[in-house]
């Protein structure tokens, strides 16, 4: 038996909405027993996507975050049904049940991340169900994954060492969307938005000309993040821990190289950094 996931790769994600509009493509007006009955048009969707702003002015960026139902295995929405209104299949798969679930809107409270919405027109709860009805009849990936132009979006069989998801988890690391919550989801993140540090280098004897390839290096303990400035001489580090003291040096050859101090506590734009000759 499969034990389905979902990998979400923020890099990758262009704020399309793709997901979006092939959930709302999928299950507005359509009924799906015994899994789901057909959501509103103005409802509240299953796959939400929420923009995520950063930097400071003019350095600015927006990270777009994908969030379906998280499919947890200490999911609280199961844990505190009382009827089987809420299960799990033994695919992993959390189904809330579209009968048993009739009249009981206090499930929607049952989510901490808050995916499960109330459709008033039917009186039920409801999330997102991976597309189960889908999946059991030979589809290998839910409506959102098959959308997404970016490969933002990976899904498939979690016990499976040879499934594309196994494999990228092993590559590099994940996080939970709010692992204080100790929901183990089966949809887990990459690159997930953190605090922001940008900055432009100069050439103090040519400031007209930009300052491409500088390298740029952010240091803290034993951790090391290098980049290089682009066309424009602008440097970013993103994703980064929240009240953090880091070291940024900037260094090219025939310049002296500039040390900053900076600490985490916002994001930061650097502005100008000044590179003068040796």
């Amino acid at each position: 038996m499969a034990r389905y996931g979902m990998i979400v790769d923020i890099n990758k994600c262009n704020g399309c909405y793709n997901c979006f509009l092939a959930c709302k493509d999928e299950y507005t007006g359509n009924d799906y027993p015994p899994y789901s009955v057909a959501q509103q048009n103005e409802g509240k969707p299953f796959m939400k996507v929420t923009e995520k702003e950063m930097g400071k002015c003019p350095k600015v960026k927006v990270d777009y975050i994908a969030l379906p139902c998280l499919q947890c295995r200490n999911a609280t929405c199961v844990e505190m049904a009382t009827d089987g209104e809420v299960y799990r299949r033994p695919d992993g798969i959390v189904i809330i049940d579209p009968e048993k679930a009739k009249g009981r809107r206090e499930l929607v409270t049952y989510c901490p991340h808050r995916v499960i919405s109330w459709n008033e027109a039917q009186n039920v709860a409801q999330k997102c169900t991976f597309c189960v009805h889908l999946l059991e009849n030979g589809a290998k990936e839910p409506r959102c994954v098959e959308a997404c132009p970016s490969g933002a979006l990976l899904f498939g069989d979690l016990d499976d060492p040879n499934s594309e998801i196994s494999k990228s988890l092993k590559s590099a690391p994940t996080e939970e969307l709010n692992p204080s919550y100790n929901l183990k989801p089966n949809v887990v993140y990459r690159n997930l938005p953190g605090r922001l540090i940008a900055g432009e280098v100069i050439f103090e004897d040519k400031q007209e000309a930009c300052a491409q390839g500088v390298t740029v290096t952010l240091k803290s303990g034993s951790t090391e993040k290098t980049t290089t400035t682009d066309f424009f001489g602008d440097f970013e580090f993103k994703g980064l821990p929240a009240d953090k003291a880091y070291t940024l040096t900037v260094e090219y050859k025939g310049y002296k190289a500039q040390t900053i101090d900076i600490k985490t506590d916002t994001d930061k734009n650097l502005g100008e950094v000044l590179l003068a000759c040796k």
